[in-house]
């Protein structure tokens, strides 16, 4: 019998997985009508529907019109209301819980705690809003928010002179570059632990096999910490980073830029009668640090040629040519390495390169470098040191004596 109740399971059974709400509804309609007296309750116990719904599965179909417009399963307006539709308040409350130090009482509950989902939910409980973690979720996309990580943009105050100081830094250097003069570009990277230990990012490994690396990251007595000192060659695209064992001075800075020359720049630029140095204002190559300018005076008087030296304005060190041509491919290149030995260290930097073409070669530098050298007034005065008419303090050249 084609409307009997076992051929209506089969068939509902068959095609229930492909229907949809509407679908569902329009075949339970025609089985109860085929069915004939009894066929509405027959056809709700085989499908589990509602005897109204299939009621107006067969309304539709007897007034021969369309349930609902094109691309929707409901008339508008059907379903369970959304909890913001039935609370007004909910979504302004759960604003000032995000942002309670801007809009917001300062006091309120979530000042001082993670903002997760659960706790969010359980302060609105707190103020008579009852709702899931997951509809908090769909409020705050609604509010146009999303996770986020913090972004590192803030380096502090930018100085009153700032474009013109860029200005001018860049003025010098294309100065220098149209004459084939040297421009190089220095500074000093964080610190790395030398051992065993957990590097940031991922490399491709056989599965379920990452290197095993120490748990907590205590410094090795023996190995210590390395030290990082790059010279960029902004017209060669080449690099030089010098790996020390001892201490990040102004005689450890200006000793790598002396190695740069003599493996790298004197053959690059063998008429060179200037060199052009840019640098942050602060560390090993500070713009007040006297021990910087001693050993600057010491290497002009080696190169015998004169080093004009430009200090960008502060809060700006990433924007140092240094950084995003150098030092951030060469962390790309050892993401996910443990940095166990300074000779892996000097071969993972050595390896760095790019499509356009950088090369970088590196060495592992094991003077000893003491700290805390004093220079009298006058050893700084001795200094054969012009400054330059714009800020003088920041731009300066260093003749050979």
């Amino acid at each position: 019998m084609v409307g009997s109740a076992s051929a209506i399971r089969r068939r509902y059974q068959e095609l229930s997985p492909v229907l949809d709400e509407r679908g569902r509804r329009r075949f339970a309609a025609t089985e109860a009508r085929a069915y004939g007296y009894g066929g509405v309750s027959v056809v709700s116990r085989i499908t589990g529907m509602a005897r109204s719904t299939i009621g107006r599965g067969v309304e539709e179909i007897i007034e021969e019109k369309e349930p609902v417009e094109t691309g929707r399963i409901r008339q508008p307006g059907g379903g369970r209301k959304t909890k913001r539709s039935e609370d007004s308040t909910l979504l302004p409350d759960l604003e000032r819980l995000v942002e309670p130090a801007t809009r917001g009482d300062p006091m309120r509950v979530l000042r001082w705690t993670s903002k997760s989902l659960r706790h969010l939910s359980e302060a609105l409980h707190g103020q008579g809003h009852w709702v899931c973690p997951h509809v908090i979720a769909d409020c705050l996309r609604e509010l146009g928010y999303s996770l986020q990580a913090n972004r590192k943009t803030r380096e502090g105050s930018s100085h009153m002179d700032r474009d013109a100081r860029f200005h001018y830094i860049n003025d010098q250097a294309k100065a220098f570059l149209a004459a084939n003069e040297p421009v190089i570009s220095v500074d000093t990277k964080k610190k790395e632990l030398v051992g065993n230990f957990k590097n940031n990012g991922r490399e491709w490994r056989p599965k379920a096999a990452p290197k095993a690396v120490n748990v907590h990251d205590f410094i090795d007595p023996k190995l210590g910490r390395a030290i990082r000192y790059g010279v960029y060659d902004i017209a060669d695209n080449k690099g030089w980073v010098s790996v020390g064992t001892d201490h990040d001075t102004a005689s450890f800075a200006v000793h790598a830029i002396h190695r740069w020359w003599l493996a790298m720049g004197k053959k690059r630029y063998p008429k060179a009668s200037r060199l052009m140095i840019t640098a942050d204002g602060g560390g090993s190559n500070g713009h007040r640090l006297r021990l910087w300018k001693i050993e600057l005076q010491r290497l002009a008087n080696e190169l015998r040629i004169p080093i004009t030296v430009c200090h960008l304005p502060p809060g700006t060190s990433k924007w140092n040519k240094i950084e995003h041509r150098l030092f951030s491919f060469i962390t790309l290149n050892w993401r996910g390495k443990p940095l166990r030995s300074f000779k892996t260290m000097v071969q993972l930097i050595a390896a760095t390169t790019t499509t356009t073409g950088l090369t970088v070669r590196a060495e592992l530098d094991e003077n000893k470098y003491p700290k805390g050298m004093k220079i009298s007034d006058a050893k700084l005065a001795a200094i054969k040191l012009v400054r330059h008419t714009f800020h003088g303090d920041w731009n300066y050249t260093i003749s050979p004596q």
